[in-house]
């Protein structure tokens, strides 16, 4: 056995089923040991589609994807999806191929210093420099990775060491106990609650990590306290509860910035300030706030708790609930925001103007996705629609990067989506920017048997940065490009293409597409004059009630 053979068995001990990457001369011995491994190898187009598709398929799952590249371009093009995996704190291990040993203290072909290169983008990272030392190295990174806060890990394998004979066997995983937070601050956070007159809970992703959707939700049903969530928290309390006031997370203000600017207390529940600045809602620190998570707070000028209550978040919520008393306390002040804020997304439901606003856009899909369902969104103007108005029943149904937030992601990411969870729709939802970076996998899409429906909001340029150009200099410059025909660019590719023409064709077309057993890509003009008509808006927003 060769050290190569040996790291895959620890990849099998750790439960790995795919790994996504590709080809290359300096990891041969890992492919020829994956031959006869019970390891799935999805060959990939680009290596920074590996790692986004090991991302959300860590995201998703709570294990670490896993994505290899050679050395060299392919380690380079795999840093963007490494990287975005450990801001949006997804467990991922990135494995890369390396010159032999005996080639690292001179100048070589396509040698770079990977461990070196990968330390700013990951939890942890290492060489395996002895065949002896692989399954502490592989042990330790899945470990690291999955252990909050989740995030990227990296381990560079020398040719020279894959092919060195080597015995050893996996380590044992072992369990890890939960831990609990202390009394002292369940009871001050207790006390907190029952004597504040308008909290609001702010929910992250940590929530969802911690699978605490159920107690988040009977936590704020029994207490009466309005609930919002970060773009990344969506889904942790149903979005048609009476509580849920929905996303929060626009630069711009929002109906919702009236709930926090009346509160005279925020519980953040699994909040990672990486998620949504708390400058943005606390900007004078002068809202107390209660930190509920796995983990303590970072330290933030705009975010110091008055008590952190660490540990497992459900057993948390359900020891406050048994001493905090809010009976005879009024409806806060954000709770009367709901009405406003579901009235603003109901108003487009039947808007039949074209080409399509962004609003009714995902107003319409929302209608055709099942409470299971998931759209995975790439990231532009097009990102910030959806987190304002695609709203969610159950966690992890709207994938948003928004730690490292990378441009690409949608179509990888909708891969990986599909392999988990093959009987439930998937939509890749993408700006025409974020698609022609990433678009190449849709051959990988359709080889590996994963038929998901790309949408494409197609406006012809980076809308994002034309609104922010727009907002903050009055003229936008360089954003506008080509584009090629979406619905021939997919039927060269063996894919169903389809372009809407009109707001009523949008429906019956995602319906259709959805049925497809390939890939499908609907390329739709969006109007994206909505962008700045919203920044108006937010601008003349009176939170007089």
């Amino acid at each position: 056995m060769n050290t190569a053979e040996l790291l895959v068995k620890c990849l099998e001990n750790e439960g790995v089923k795919y790994i996504f990457g590709l080809p290359g001369e300096e990891n041969l011995h890992v492919l020829e040991a994956l031959r006869n491994s019970s390891i799935q190898f999805i060959t990939v187009r680009h290596e920074q589609g590996a790692a986004f598709m090991a991302d959300v398929y860590g995201r998703l799952t709570g294990q670490a994807g896993v994505c290899l590249s050679t050395l060299g371009p392919g380690a380079t093009n795999l840093m963007t999806g490494v990287a975005d995996a450990n801001l949006d704190r997804a467990p991922l291990v990135a494995i890369t191929g390396q010159v032999g040993t005996d080639r690292m203290h001179k100048e070589s072909h396509q040698y770079l210093d990977l461990v070196a290169m990968f330390s700013s983008v990951t939890k942890w990272n290492a060489q395996i420099v002895r065949p002896s030392i692989a399954p502490e190295v592989v042990r330790k990174a899945f470990k690291l990775a999955q252990t909050e806060k989740p995030g990227a890990v990296h381990i560079d394998v020398p040719e020279n060491i894959a092919a060195m004979e080597v015995t050893g066997e996996p380590l044992s995983k072992g369990d890890v106990e939960k831990t609990f937070a202390s009394f002292r601050s369940i009871q001050l956070a207790s006390e907190a609650i029952s004597q504040a007159k308008n909290p609001l809970i702010l929910v992250g992703n940590g929530a969802i990590r911690d699978r605490a959707s159920a107690a988040v939700t009977e936590f704020a049903t029994r207490l009466n306290i309005p609930v919002a969530n970060t773009f990344m928290g969506k889904g942790v309390i149903p979005y048609t509860h009476p509580l849920a006031l929905w996303a929060v997370g626009l630069q711009q203000r929002d109906y919702i910035s009236c709930g926090f600017d009346h509160a005279d207390l925020v519980i953040a529940i699994g909040y990672d300030l990486i998620e949504y600045s708390p400058k943005k809602w606390n900007p004078d620190a002068k809202i107390p706030i209660v930190h509920i998570n796995a983990t303590h707070a970072e330290i933030d000028s705009n975010y110091i708790p008055k008590v952190e209550v660490i540990g497992d978040i459900s057993d948390s919520l359900e020891e406050i609930l048994q001493r905090a008393d809010r009976t005879g306390k009024p409806d806060t002040y954000a709770l009367q925001l709901r009405d406003d804020i579901r009235a603003d997304y109901e108003r487009y439901a039947n808007d039949d103007d074209f080409p399509i606003k962004p609003q009714k856009l995902i107003y319409d899909l929302r209608q055709v996705m099942g409470e299971e369902d998931i759209v995975i969104s790439d990231v532009g103007a097009h990102k910030m629609w959806m987190a304002r108005h695609y709203h969610c029943d159950r966690p992890n149904t709207c994938i948003i990067s928004n730690g490292f937030a990378a441009m690409g992601i949608a179509i990888p990411g909708a891969i990986a989506a599909k392999l988990v969870h093959p009987d439930k729709k998937i939509v890749a939802v993408t700006g025409d920017g974020g698609f022609m970076m990433n678009c190449q996998e849709l051959e990988t899409a359709l080889r590996v048997g994963t038929p998901f429906v790309t949408i494409i909001f197609n406006d012809g340029g980076y809308g994002l940065i034309e609104w922010k150009q727009q907002n903050q200099l009055g003229r936008s410059a360089f954003i506008k490009f080509g584009n090629p025909d979406f619905v021939k660019f997919a039927e060269s590719m063996g894919l169903k293409g389809y372009r809407i023409e009109s707001t009523a064709d949008f429906i019956p077309t995602l319906k259709t597409a959805l049925e497809q057993n390939v890939p499908a890509v609907i390329d739709c003009p969006v109007d994206y004059r909505e962008n700045l008509r919203f920044t108006q808006k937010a601008g003349a927003l009176n939170c007089a009630i």
